[in-house]
């Protein structure tokens, strides 16, 4: 970097910092300058080996092969370059010694320092052996994963396709074999991951955090004692809700196959093997949204969501967008398969973005899109000189997924589907059939997450949960946070678990879906009361470039600003699961008529 460049770099961080109220004293003034060259030196470097990284790991993830030993090792290569680089001890030391000065610096600097820190201390490598053979590993569980070949009745089938099974199959043996079949890796990856437990966990006590559990909770400034908690206020603030649609379910779903009521719901029954998505269960009387997109191609589809960006002023999307995402499903006989959930990629923290989606005409796909771009968009918006390249990500992971929710929410309601161009999907839906589908959607997988996925990692990570006890003990979250049971004969072998695609590859993460969610309610409550002035439950963001600047206002600091300080200056409100909670009272009380004189047989938290 020549001088001038540092020095404009510096000038942008002295007005963004706030310089005029900042010790004009000599020492202090190199010691900023000092940093800010340091800083300078590490984006650049750090930019290029994660773009390398990035593009290995996407092209395992959208050829996928199992076995493939050579993607094994390309990921492993580029992944231990990037560890190298991040877990120096160089870094580690400067960024530590610069730390013990903080009060000497500007703010933006110390954000880009402790930033760098808490990077280094997943990839020490003061701990290198210990850091290589977890990426290593990882690399192998992605691929064992990824390239698994699913049969159903002897024949090849791709993930996708049991998911589509299961949300429209009615025959029962036929529903039980797709869930088995969804099922049946966990097994192969179980002893995988319980090498990555131990890896992960000693990986990171290298820099003194006390597990991969408590690192993933630094990543919010949390405890790991508080986030427990905050997990679990959100969840008891929605339990009565979730009771009523427990209920609901148990006495719908047995009444559609002819069967006693049960107390815990039969997991094959349900139309999602992973997230606990039930919207399905829903089909709304005038609201056909998989029948107006019948028509409509793949990429036609993303270009329909990308149409709703635009109309709030967001940018079309790059060309290389379009050339370089992975947007349609992989053929059955292809020998290679797409893995993953859906999912948006920035390649290069700068114009490189790109969607791994398996786009279907149907309404499930338009939500993917609507909200996968959504974080595309975020990616776009932080990419700008004023964000320096350490802080290109969003305020905190859950904020990054908050955005593209919040559209996804709203892109869903009848106003905006008329807008996007889908009035064929309308014909008088039904509200109250509209409201449970949107609770099965967003309520149900939150409890999945944070009541299941979340206790279950944090048990394995902090309490050393044996193998032994891994499936009993999953079925028994199940059924405490969701009230479902495993079909017969799931014993330790079945290691279900295992099979669930964030544990392996997005390890002690639930807790973001939980707080994406209720941040994705807060948004959008305060959206439609204070931009809109209109019902949260029934808005028309489409075309309204308010709302579009009001995005872009939470969009562009990037991990420049607190998150909780963010929410706090754009909403004036703090982290709060009340949004959720009175968009869906009506829904509650409606329920709980229906229920009436029925048992509960939730338990309670």
């Amino acid at each position: 970097m020549n001088s001038r460049t540092t020095t404009a770099a510096c000038a942008a961080a002295l007005l963004a910092c706030g310089a005029c109220f900042m010790s004009q004293d000599p020492a202090e003034v190199a010691l900023r300058s000092e940093v800010q060259r340091y800083v300078d030196r590490y984006g650049p470097e750090f930019q290029e080996r994660h773009r390398l990284a990035a593009e290995a790991r996407w092209a395992a993830r959208t050829r996928a092969r199992q076995g493939d030993v050579a993607a094994i090792e390309r990921v492993r290569a580029a992944e231990e370059a990037l560890a190298e680089f991040t877990g120096s001890t160089e870094n580690i030391e400067l960024s530590r010694a610069y730390l013990r000065r903080k009060r000497e610096l500007f703010p933006r600097q110390i954000r880009e320092l402790e930033t760098i820190l808490r990077r280094a201390g997943g990839s020490s490598q003061t701990a290198r052996t210990l850091v290589a053979q977890r990426i290593g590993a990882e690399a192998e569980q992605a691929a064992a994963l990824l390239g698994f070949r699913h049969e159903l009745d002897g024949r090849p089938v791709t993930a996708a396709a049991l998911d589509a099974l299961l949300r429209s199959e009615s025959d029962a043996e036929l529903r039980l074999r797709a869930w088995e079949s969804a099922m049946a890796p966990g097994p192969r990856l179980c002893e995988g991951l319980v090498a990555l437990r131990s890896l992960r966990n000693e990986a990171v006590r290298a820099l003194g955090h006390g597990d991969y559990y408590a690192y993933a909770a630094g990543a919010y400034g949390l405890s790991p004692g508080r986030l427990s908690q905050q997990m679990f206020e959100i969840q008891r603030e929605l339990r009565p809700l979730l009771q009523e649609l427990h209920t609901w379910a148990r006495h719908e779903l047995a009444t559609r196959r002819g069967e006693p009521v049960p107390d815990l719901i039969p997991a094959h029954w349900l139309p999602s093997p992973w997230d606990a998505d039930w919207s399905a269960l829903v089909p709304v009387a005038g609201f056909d949204l998989d029948g107006a997109l019948g028509d409509v191609t793949p990429l036609g589809l993303v270009e329909l969501g990308e149409r709703s960006w635009t109309s709030l002023g967001f940018e079309p999307l790059p060309v290389t967008f379009w050339e370089r995402s992975s947007l349609l499903p992989a053929p059955v006989d292809a020998g290679w398969t797409k893995g993953g959930a859906p999912s948006a990629w920035h390649i290069d923290l700068a114009r490189d973005v790109r969607l791994l989606l398996d786009v279907v005409p149907s309404a499930a796909s338009y939500l993917d899109v609507h909200r996968e771009l959504g974080r595309v968009q975020h990616f776009l918006q932080y990419a700008t000189p004023d964000v320096p390249i350490v802080l290109r990500a969003g305020a905190s992971r859950a904020w990054s997924d908050s955005l593209g929710s919040v559209l996804g929410l709203a892109a869903m309601q009848p106003r905006f589907v008329a807008a996007a161009g889908l009035q064929g999907a309308l014909d008088a839906p039904d509200r109250g059939e509209l409201l449970l589908q949107e609770a099965l959607r967003h309520v149900v997988p939150l409890f999945w997450a944070g009541g299941v996925v979340f206790e279950w990692e944090r048990e394995l990570y902090t309490q050393n949960l044996p193998v032994v006890r891994w499936n009993a003990r999953w079925w028994e979250l199940m059924a405490q946070a969701l009230g479902v049971a495993p079909p017969p004969g799931r014993g330790a072998r079945a290691c279900d678990p295992a099979a669930v695609p964030a544990i392996s590859l997005d390890p002690a993460a639930a807790h973001d879906r939980v707080l994406a969610a209720v941040l994705s309610f807060q948004l959008h409550d305060h959206i439609a009361r204070n931009i809109l002035r209109e019902d949260p439950h029934d808005t028309l963001y489409f075309g309204r470039r308010d709302v579009g600047d009001f995005l872009r206002s939470v969009m562009r600091p990037g991990a420049t600003v607190d998150w909780i300080q963010l929410l706090r200056d754009r909403t004036g409100q703090s982290l709060s699961a009340r949004p959720m909670v009175d968009y869906f009272e009506p829904l509650r009380r409606r329920l709980a008529e229906v229920n009436r004189g029925r048992t509960s047989t939730l338990p309670p938290l």
